[in-house]
């Protein structure tokens, strides 16, 4: 996990507020929380969160969680899987959604 210098350069604060509107921000930080910050980011977040994101954790760290999430919609994960040169298939959500029966 990264979390070098940038952790004490940004804050919570620093993120778009409407990622956080259903949760006390005492309860967030970056190196307990980096999971939910990264999903809220990917999902819903602006281009500034993402530099945040990326100062904060680096690539590797980010890839890490977003091959793991179940789920993710589908321009983010086409973005992600050209970002890191993987298959959808790497990724949770994907497999998780070709899973899943469709019943009409």
């Amino acid at each position: 996990m990264y979390l070098g210098d940038m952790q004490s350069t940004y804050s919570i604060q620093d993120l778009s507020p409407h990622l956080f509107r259903d949760t006390d921000l005492n309860e967030v930080n970056f190196e307990r929380s980096r999971g939910q910050i990264i999903y809220k980011v990917l999902e819903y977040g602006e281009l500034k969160d993402w530099k945040i994101i990326r100062a904060v954790y680096g690539l590797d760290t980010i890839r890490d969680v977003a091959v793991n999430l179940r789920t993710l919609d589908d321009v983010t994960l086409s973005f992600l899987v050209n970002l890191f040169k993987l298959e959808k298939s790497d990724f949770r959500c994907y497999k998780l959604r070709q899973s899943q029966k469709i019943f009409y």
